[in-house]
């Protein structure tokens, strides 16, 4: 059996019937697993509800996030069986395996009793689908793009698995649509009771569709031919990963290619919203329509970079993806504040806003499981600004007193919640809250409960073509195009710094603790160093950072290999 070279050359001929059902059986299968993964962060509210209801609200919602996380924090492990398996026994049934897993637990979720039916089996439940689906999430990803990577003609790898980088998008695209039109049927009462499990047992239609693809295709003609010369590995992780020779590549693509890749593609789509609606205080409705439009005008971007890395390579126009983000994140955050909710950002220019306090009881309010407890006066006017996205700045106070917040010409006294009596801890929470809010109104920024005709708000879907709508679609466009840049060539990248034998291995665990984790810790590291410091833009210093470190380190240490033939690793 012989395999041509994957050595670049000129191809002008569309793609064969055969190629198009290679890209259709991966991607398709992948926007459903993406679809599956997204539609619980989507529900996280609504299911906390659900499944955690024995506690008070505030909990149940940590809880319910919770079981978020764990879907991403253990996507490394789904990576390292998988890819591991993938190496093995082969790219084909490996993938056929994660996208089973990966529909069945979202189809389980559809129909789990909840809390109120069945007590804590509920949540426990609950939790370890999330983690299965993690697992299969690790797999999905490496499998359909080695499986692409090693069909594709030469010379047009970038340009065949461009299609896999859509498939993240369009899944969240898809889910958020589901999500919408599931809720405007229903109602929302209904939604909230039964309706949320639509999406999810709708996903059952999309698994059969995805199996009968897949189970269509052949295995990798790579991979076949080194299987039938005896030549796989015995042994994929302690080759890929205990031989320095293959390790360094792992390490190079984790910090030189992934971790930038990952902020940026997080900050573009996942940050863009949570700091519409958490920070400038935009419905969810509106928030995720905008997000919706950015991505259906954006999501051609990654065909588009991944076909130019095939003539111009794949290092430059991931690196200058990075460059540009670090350098227009600040004046494009500053631009979507000013145009989403102009009140808020008219008060942060002119409100000055100053916390009086205890060096000693102030902390540093890194939270991702949303646990932790922050209990001193300091800590409390901090989360209290940081929450009504208030600018405000720390300056030392009297050592032993409560913190005082200062805003404008008035002052509100903080307290400590650990030295409240029980009857005190019924009342003064809630006086503090009203003061502060009275006083922020008083100095003009927009406070819970009071109406703000300056914020952007859309009726519905097609509701874009107004100056304040459309600048935002087009501003979240832009950002969706950087996010293009990075991810469009990426898939290509990681294929080539690994032999065939090790693939699947190599380029799936720097892939998922690049996105699960670097990315996936974004949004609690930013409103950290949010809350630390007083400004809504400071946490954007973390994609800043990552984006420009994996610049350097890009530059510096990764190769290009756009004209590397993949086969050579096993020809004599």
């Amino acid at each position: 059996m012989t395999i041509a070279s994957n050595a670049p050359k000129e191809r002008a001929v569309p793609m064969t019937r055969e190629e198009k059902r290679v890209i259709l059986a991966s991607s398709a299968g992948t926007i459903f697993e993406w679809y599956d993964f997204y539609l619980y962060g989507s529900l996280a509210a609504i299911i906390g509800a659900q499944f955690f209801s024995s506690f008070p609200e505030a909990t149940r919602n940590v809880f319910a996030l919770l079981a978020f996380a764990a879907g991403f924090l253990v996507r490394p492990f789904g990576a390292l069986f998988f890819g591991r398996l993938g190496d093995l026994v082969g790219r084909k049934y490996t993938f056929l395996m994660t996208i089973l897993i990966m529909g069945a637990s979202t189809f389980i979720v559809g129909c789990l009793p909840t809390y109120e039916q069945i007590g804590w089996a509920a949540p426990i439940i609950l939790i370890a689908l999330r983690m299965l689906q993690g697992l299969a999430l690790g797999g999905e990803y490496g499998g359909a793009v080695v499986y692409v990577a090693e069909h594709a003609p030469p010379g047009r790898r970038g340009f065949f698995t461009s299609w896999i980088q859509t498939t993240a998008t369009l899944g969240l695209l898809l889910s958020l649509m589901v999500i919408l039109g599931v809720r405007s049927w229903t109602g929302e009462a209904d939604f909230a009771k039964w309706g949320w499990r639509i999406p999810f047992l709708l996903s059952i239609f999309l698994l059969a569709i995805s199996v009968w693809i897949r189970l269509q295709m052949e295995e990798s003609p790579a991979f076949t031919k080194i299987k039938n010369e005896g030549k796989q590995s015995k042994a994929p992780l302690s080759e890929a990963f205990g031989q320095w020779k293959n390790a360094k590549f792992a390490l190079i693509a984790l910090f030189g290619l992934v971790a930038g890749q990952a902020v940026v593609w997080y900050t573009g789509q996942f940050y863009a919203l949570f700091f519409l609606q958490s920070i400038l205080r935009v419905d969810m409705f509106t928030a995720n329509v905008l997000i919706a439009w950015s991505l259906i005008l954006g999501t051609g971007g990654f065909v588009i970079f991944g076909s130019l890395s095939d003539r111009i390579g794949r290092k430059p126009i991931i690196l200058a993806g990075c460059l540009i983000a670090a350098v227009s994140y600040f004046p494009v955050f500053k631009l979507i504040s000013e145009t989403a909710n102009p009140m808020l950002s008219k008060a942060q220019q002119s409100t000055k806003v100053t916390i009086l306090a205890d060096q000693n009881e102030c902390s540093f309010q890194f939270n991702p499981t949303g646990t932790s407890k922050f209990t001193s006066s300091c800590d409390i006017a901090k989360a209290t600004l940081a929450r009504s996205s208030v600018n405000y700045s720390v300056e030392a106070g009297p050592a032993g007193q409560p913190a005082k917040v200062q805003i404008g010409t008035q002052q509100v006294t903080s307290y400590n919640a650990d030295k409240l009596s029980a009857e005190e801890a019924k009342t003064v929470p809630a006086a503090f809250t009203k003061s502060m809010n009275d006083a922020l109104g008083a100095g003009g920024y927009p406070v819970a409960g009071v109406a703000n005709a300056s914020i952007v708000k859309m009726s519905g879907f097609f509701d874009i073509f107004r100056a304040q709508t459309f600048t935002l679609v087009l501003v979240l466009t832009f950002l969706v195009v950087l996010v293009t840049m990075v991810y469009g060539p990426i898939a290509a990248a990681l294929v080539e710094l690994f032999p065939t034998r090790i693939r699947y291995t190599g380029m799936s665990l720097p892939y998922h603790i690049g996105n699960g984790w670097f990315g996936g810790l974004m949004p609690a590291t930013a409103f950290a160093m949010i809350a630390q410091t007083g400004d809504i833009y400071y946490g954007l210093w973390y994609p800043i950072v990552i984006a420009l470190g994996t610049f350097v380190i890009g530059f510096i240490f990764v190769p290009e290999n756009k004209d590397k033939d993949i086969f050579a690793d096993q020809v004599k």
